[in-house]
């Protein structure tokens, strides 16, 4: 049915190998690297991702992909998978499309889009169909189900689902995963520890603990997720007790709920029982002390960690300078919080979106849109894109102050080069050209937005909708109608049979 570059290595192979799958892949075709420019892909990404959009039923997408003859890779299918993750595209096109190309002779998918199509299948709560491709995937490639893919989806059910429930789908891995064995725990004691409690954590881990054998991770785990400093020392007191003995990762988990507890002498008595013990601190345990410094008051000594833990030889990474960078946002002291910025520079790090979050929620709370659009405009001069955060904050900015200009230069900026998320900038860039009569540019934008394969709130459509009505826009508005209603036909997917052992998690949620 499509065209195929080249015949792919026995599934066997391709999993047993530590290599990268999609680059184990690429390199038994020697020729494909001069047929395939990097600007080829991107195009054929967006070709797909635009046909996804677009297409309003399955019938359809698959006649626009057999029309492309665009050649299926696992390299391709991995970027067009990430692209919807990152969109927050229609996730049943997403799956039709994951599904056509399971089906293509010779093609078996990578652990990576079976688990990225797993993971937007939960974000949107479509949990029968993430079971059911969970189940056709195991009855062809088994090996594709990993103890990762059980965190993404215990992640995405925790996300909804109460505790009890995501026990329950953890086991139903069971009869899933090939090998079930303490990793699969683990995914679920991390999947508690970030979208649960810590209590509710250590009760799982009580109740189950009968069933494996805990090993240093399982400890790591849980001991990350813990808030309070007492409930911490007492489980790393277990932790001794069962023989297993901390690590770096262990240590670093105390002396951070130390630090976020502000309770940073008992921090340092930690260091200090690491050096006695010979573990070298890393840059996380030094991010850590910089970041409760920052909390109890104290961004000028934090500062000086940053000398003492060279001299240490271990030297500061990004995420050390943002802690650093943070202190002095929360302190006020926007001046050394820019001199920071401008030593990591020095020091050869770039600062990356979250360096110059911390210092754009100073500027946005502080309402100083001159230094936010200076700091922008530096953001794009040294090649880091802006993530969503970046511009909510100046998009809120720029509407509290009714800079059009601006805020369309921004809005063109995302459209040309892919940063932020469009739906989220376009309901405030809507609303601040509805306010102002921009009826024009309102509809521009609409129309780059629908260009791109996004699909504008209905609150926004509205608003333009009734300023259209009143201009007599009659044409223009029939043109944005029939726009918004080629996103509104979800396709519709085909609904396997499930037995009474792997309901579909839909049935718990409504039980």
């Amino acid at each position: 049915m499509f065209k195929l570059l080249a015949q792919p290595l026995p599934l066997h192979s391709l999993l047993s190998s530590s290599t990268p799958l999609s680059r184990r892949y690429f390199s038994s075709i020697p020729q494909l690297q001069s047929h395939l420019s990097p600007s080829s892909q991107h195009d054929d990404v967006e070709r797909i991702f635009r046909m996804m959009t677009t297409s309003s039923d399955p019938l359809s997408l698959k006649q626009f992909l057999r029309a492309s003859q665009i050649p299926f890779t696992n390299d391709l299918v991995d970027r067009v998978l990430k692209r919807v993750r990152f969109s927050h595209s229609n996730p049943l096109s997403a799956l039709e499309f994951y599904r056509i190309t399971s089906r293509t002779k010779g093609f078996v998918h990578s652990p990576y889009s079976l688990d990225t199509m797993l993971y937007v299948l939960g974000r949107s709560r479509k949990f029968e169909e993430m079971w059911e491709l969970l189940l056709e995937t195991k009855k062809k490639y088994r090996s594709l189900i990993t103890p990762r893919t059980a965190q993404v989806v215990l992640a995405r059910v925790a996300k909804v689902c109460s505790v009890k429930q995501t026990v329950e789908s953890f086991k139903r891995f069971k009869r899933l995963v090939s090998e079930f064995d303490v990793s699969c725990y683990n995914a679920l004691f991390r999947t508690l520890c970030q979208e649960k409690s810590m209590s509710d954590a250590r009760n799982v881990y009580h109740a189950l603990k009968h069933e494996f054998r805990p090993n240093l991770q399982t400890f790591n785990i849980l001991l990350s997720g813990w808030k309070s400093p007492e409930e911490a020392e007492a489980f790393f007191g277990e932790m001794r007790d069962m023989g297993v003995e901390p690590d770096v990762v262990s240590y670093n988990c105390l002396v951070d709920v130390y630090c976020k507890g502000r309770e940073v002498e008992k921090a340092y008595k930690v260091i200090t029982k690491m050096r006695d013990d010979g573990i070298d601190l890393d840059v996380i345990t030094y991010t850590s002390l910089i970041g409760g410094l920052g909390l109890v008051g104290q961004p000028d000594k934090a500062r000086e960690v940053l000398k003492e833990m060279r001299e240490y030889g271990c030297y500061p990474d990004v995420a050390a300078y943002n802690a650093a960078i943070r202190n002095f946002c929360i302190a006020k002291r926007l001046g050394d919080a820019y001199n920071l910025m401008e030593e990591m520079e020095g020091k050869g790090l770039s600062p990356n979106a979250t360096t110059y979050n911390v210092i754009f929620r100073s500027l946005y709370w502080a309402n100083n849109l001159k230094s936010s659009w200076s700091l922008y405009l530096r953001m794009k001069a040294t090649g880091c894109l802006p993530n969503t955060q970046s511009c909510m904050f100046l998009i809120r900015l720029l509407r509290r102050q009714e800079k059009v200009d601006m805020a369309l230069e921004l809005w063109n900026d995302m459209i040309d080069k892919g940063f932020g998320s469009y739906n989220l900038v376009s309901d405030v860039l809507f609303d601040l050209l509805c306010v102002l009569g921009k009826l024009e540019e309102a509809e521009r934008c609409f129309l780059q937005m629908v260009d791109k394969g996004q699909k504008p709130s209905h609150v926004s459509f509205r608003r333009i909708k009734v300023l259209m009505e009143l201009a007599n826009k009659h044409e223009a508005l029939t043109n944005l109608s029939e726009k918004m209603s080629a996103f509104g036909s979800a396709i519709q997917m085909n609904k396997n049979n499930v037995d009474e052992l792997e309901r579909p998690i839909s049935d718990f949620i409504s039980g």
